[in-house]
């Protein structure tokens, strides 16, 4: 997937394809816009913190932040198939996370705003924009 984004035509916008654990990134601290799909679900609470402040230090006072994850709404199904997910990605890739982290929570006590948000697939994905309070 890499190598054909690196392919496509990105007008004036420079666009830098890292494949590394966040933690081992050093970056300077100057992001408009940071992109966070199905990242946080990969960790434990503790660990998600620690990826959650690294990300958050790289991303400028006024930038947004966008993020998707899975949620549970109380529908019927989507236990059962996040307890399924959880299971397949702990055995086939090694993740340490049995749980959705409490990714809200961090947003909230880091001062993040909801400026934007879409539910997908029956509500069991949410996808938000953040923004800091006051940047």
């Amino acid at each position: 997937m890499t190598a054909l984004s690196k392919k496509r035509n990105v007008g004036g916008n420079r666009v830098t394809f890292i494949n590394d654990a966040i933690e081992n990134i050093v970056l300077p601290a100057d992001f408009d816009v940071v992109i966070t799909p199905f990242l946080f679900d990969n960790f434990a609470e503790q660990t998600m913190q620690k990826v959650f402040n690294h990300i958050n230090g790289l991303l400028k006072p006024t930038g947004l932040w966008l993020n998707t994850d899975f949620q549970l709404t109380g529908k019927w199904w989507q236990n059962g198939l996040l307890k399924s997910m959880f299971l397949f990605f702990k055995a086939w890739c090694g993740i340490e996370a049995s749980k959705l982290p409490g990714i809200e929570k961090q947003f909230e006590e880091n001062g993040y705003k909801t400026i934007a948000q879409k539910t997908f697939f029956g509500d069991f994905v949410i996808s938000k924009v953040y923004r800091l309070s006051e940047p």
